[in-house]
């Protein structure tokens, strides 16, 4: 009983320090469980209950870091510009076609797993075309987070990750069987998509007729963009496509662990684009803040599910909610 009363007070004063903003998730992850396992008396094996949560959630960790490293890679050497550029001319003057286009290019560009690039990528392509048309900014947020929302259950992105762990299920697994779900809420977010596109042409329409500059297309700002970037690799892409098309059938359909795949696939990438080992320092040292605040928190949460498993204050968890 006091285990199970220590269980639920240590995840609502997590929540409750993490919601106040007192403390980042990291610390927290940290602190709290240390610091709830010495209450409740653990303190002689309290080492050893870290370390094999640390070491449970390690191959997690190196995954999503080469995986973060992956894709930015694939963001810098331009796979997405394309992409970019073709959605940006197709949905050219017409409401209905950028809000379905918003939504089409974050579910492919959120692919990556990575939330802060998608956002980076999507909102500098489209929000000038936003403006321009005199479009309500506040649906290209929407859209964006929507799509973003669907794709954050790929396993290297982290939630599917943590929640696989939770469960004791292999995070590919748990991803194939998510993917007709996924599907089906992509098919949403286009539905939402195609809704908000009529009602922003019905709204334009009602406008005088010079409030609206149908002639922007976002593509200077595209061309801006991609001026003085020597990291660019427009004679690889097919290559790099051929790639990361290979890599994504593997994670779904083979057998390889996720850690060698994108290990190999990283490894691969830098060498080809990348030959100069200078070049290669400092693409990883680009993406070198979102692979470390993702991976910290990996490592961070391997402590706490040690002690919660260590301690039995799991067991005791999930006694009180079976009965």
């Amino acid at each position: 009983m006091m285990l199970t009363f220590l269980a639920f007070l240590m995840v609502a004063t997590f929540m409750t320090l993490i919601m106040t903003k007192r403390l980042s998730a990291l610390i927290a992850l940290i602190v709290v469980p240390t610091i709830f396992a010495l209450i409740a008396g653990f303190s002689a094996g309290l080492g050893d209950m870290m370390l094999e949560g640390v070491r449970d959630l390690a191959p997690t960790g190196v995954m999503l870091l080469f995986a973060i490293l992956y894709f930015g890679l694939m963001i810098d050497v331009g796979l997405f510009d394309p992409l970019v550029k073709t959605i940006v001319r197709l949905v050219h003057g017409d409401p209905m076609r950028i809000c379905i286009g918003t939504a089409v290019m974050t579910l492919i560009v959120a692919l990556d797993g990575d939330g802060t690039t998608t956002y980076m990528i999507t909102v500098s392509a489209l929000l000038p075309l936003y403006r321009h048309m005199k479009m309500d900014v506040r649906i290209m947020a929407c859209l964006i987070m929507m799509s973003v929302a669907v794709m954050n259950v790929v396993p290297w992105g982290g939630p599917t990750t943590r929640a696989a762990l939770a469960v004791g299920v292999d995070p590919r697994a748990l991803f194939v069987s998510l993917i007709p779900a996924m599907i089906t809420t992509a098919i949403w977010v286009l539905f939402v998509a195609w809704i908000f596109g009529r009602r922003e042409r019905a709204r334009l329409a009602k406008l005088p007729a010079d409030a609206v500059d149908e002639d922007a297309t976002g593509e200077e700002i595209i061309r801006e963009q991609m001026d003085g970037e020597d990291h660019r690799r427009p004679g690889f892409f097919w290559f790099n496509l051929a790639l990361t098309m290979g890599l994504l059938g593997l994670l779904i359909f083979g057998s390889i662990p996720l850690v060698i795949l994108f290990m190999g696939a990283f490894a691969i990438a830098a060498a080809v684009n990348y030959p100069n080992l200078q070049q290669q320092k400092d693409r990883i040292a680009a993406h070198a803040g979102n692979a470390m605040a993702t991976v910290s928190l990996v490592f961070a949460a391997g402590i706490f599910t040690g002690i919660l498993s260590g301690t039995k204050m799991v067991d005791a968890w999930r006694g009180r909610w079976s009965r």
